[in-house]
């Protein structure tokens, strides 16, 4: 069979970071069960079920995207080719950019979104925007409450703001 990436080897790598934090947060759940506080406890699995799924990847995939993006840094050094033709992230102009970082995520380091805005030259600076998400982790920036509170309302309004497409007036139906 094809060679992968196991996911349970990402997923430890995950909870390996911080095993305090996934330690706790199981112990919490634990109390939650005994006070019968159903909503806490409903909070944490919905949580973990998300968290713990993973899928093995392609282990050719997972061995050029490390390659590729985090040891030779062919985006930020202009010398990424896909299919034979070179990405120019200087060339994109018709697009707005609104990059998002977590303060306290651990996963991509601080500044790691917002580079895109130096890489991004031809999108005008009024279409950018750069959000930093405070007592946020990697995960809470697109799953949970902080995703839902802060940072959807934010990203929904930035698109509704940059949206070019025409509006649709419906007329109405004549009686």
């Amino acid at each position: 069979g094809r060679k992968v990436y196991p996911g349970f080897l990402q997923h430890t790598g995950f909870v390996a970071m911080n095993p305090e934090r996934h330690a706790a947060s199981h112990w919490d759940f634990y109390q939650s069960l005994l006070r019968g506080d159903e909503e806490d406890a409903e909070a944490h699995r919905s949580f973990y079920d998300e968290y713990n799924a993973v899928l093995d990847m392609d282990a050719e995939y997972y061995l050029d995207t490390i390659r590729v993006v985090f040891q030779e840094f062919r985006l930020a050094e202009g010398t990424w080719d896909v299919a034979g033709e070179r990405v120019k992230p200087q060339d994109i102009t018709h697009t707005a950019l609104f990059t998002i970082e977590g303060e306290l995520d651990d996963i991509s380091g601080d500044g790691q979104t917002f580079a895109a805005h130096e890489l991004c030259i031809g999108i005008p600076e009024d279409n950018k925007r750069h959000f930093t998400a405070e007592k946020c982790g990697h995960y809470g920036i697109f799953s949970g409450r902080r995703w839902r509170t802060i940072i959807y309302p934010q990203l929904r309004d930035f698109i509704l703001e940059h949206n070019k497409a025409p509006k649709v007036v419906k007329e109405k139906a004549e009686a």
